[in-house]
């Protein structure tokens, strides 16, 4: 079992950053993947980042804008917003998976391990 605990949530004014932060239990970067996905109010969960086999991807709506990393234990995983706009606006969840393969990394179902969520509010 994976514990992820997230934090760095909170309110920011749009065109400013934030630093999400995610903690896990066991280290999952090895051979699997860490990352985020994020669900506004009334929407559909939806892929963010992700880090996998030393590769990082971005959905189009955030790339150029966010940057995901690790540390050297590869235990915790980053994710740098910055330009937020108000459609950056919800609630972000770190997921986890030891064995995630490529063509299902976008994919919310295909993650074994959540964190508890943290919100992220851009105000316009």
């Amino acid at each position: 079992q994976v514990q992820l605990e997230e934090s760095g949530g909170g309110l920011v004014a749009a065109g400013g950053s934030l630093t999400l932060s995610c903690a896990a239990s066991v280290r999952t970067l090895t051979s699997g993947a860490m990352g985020w996905f994020r669900q506004a109010r009334g929407k559909e969960r939806e892929f963010v980042a992700v880090i996998w086999r030393n590769r990082s991807f971005y959905a189009d709506s955030v790339k150029g804008r966010f940057t995901i990393s690790s540390d050297n234990a590869k235990t915790t995983v980053f994710i740098q917003m910055n330009s937020l706009k108000s459609e950056d606006t919800a609630v972000y969840y770190c997921v986890a998976d030891g064995r995630i393969i490529y063509s299902d990394l976008l994919r919310a179902d295909a993650y074994d391990y959540w964190g508890q969520g943290t919100q992220v509010t851009v105000s316009s």
